[in-house]
């Protein structure tokens, strides 16, 4: 078994199918309305940065399958997937804009998440949301692979806190199956303190060129 993977109890399912969406709404409420005024200027400042809508609304697969729309406060041209490296940006990439550079540094283009929680497609916690299309299609994963569906898609993950944007996508999709099979408090508590940590050091948080291996 792999140093990342270590050996923890099996999933709790009332914490995982009950408690945890209690939790979410108990921390998402409370911080969604301690930062609407933030929300607000950062709002502003992006509109005011460069033309285009102040959301990025972006198809992700959620549970169980189910395809939902994340939003993020845009932080790149209008159009940018289609222009230079697609799905990855890295250093320097000239389709970021200045604010954009900002909020992406501190994470703050990730605050509209917020209402994806509070709507119901998302957790605090949990497994990143993939693409539609990226890394393939949800037909092209394993039964195996599949099981990182099985719980709603969070800001942060166990695959985030071991590298974020710069793990493989196939080890990626192993971790947030582990996750998915130990999800339980304590290892929630792990996982957010961590990513506070990693978020303050703005580690792991640039793509290092493609991580995809097929």
């Amino acid at each position: 078994m792999k140093n990342d993977m270590p050996n923890k109890k099996e999933a709790s399912p009332f914490y995982r199918d009950y408690v945890k969406r209690v939790i979410d709404l108990v921390i998402a409420i409370p911080v969604f309305c301690i930062a609407f005024i933030p929300m607000l200027i950062i709002g502003i400042a992006v509109k005011l940065d460069s033309s285009g809508p102040i959301l990025f609304k972006q198809d992700r697969i959620g549970k169980d399958g189910k395809v939902f729309s994340m939003l993020k406060f845009r932080s790149m041209c209008v159009g940018a997937e289609k222009k230079g490296s697609g799905v990855y940006s890295g250093k320097g990439d000239t389709r970021v804009t200045k604010v954009g550079r900002f909020i992406r540094a501190t994470s703050l283009d990730e605050l509209p998440q917020l209402i994806n929680v509070l709507r119901g497609d998302m957790s605090l916690l949990g497994p990143r949301p993939p693409l539609t299309y990226h890394p393939w299609p949800i037909e092209e994963y394993t039964e195996e692979q599949l099981h990182m569906f099985d719980v709603r898609p969070g800001f942060s993950g166990w695959a985030q806190i071991h590298g974020r944007k710069d793990v493989e996508w196939n080890h990626r999709i192993e971790l947030n199956v582990w996750y998915v099979r130990h999800i339980r408090f304590t290892l929630d508590v792990q996982i957010f303190f961590t990513t506070i940590f990693k978020v303050l050091l703005n580690k792991d948080n640039e793509n290092k060129g493609e991580t995809l291996k097929k």
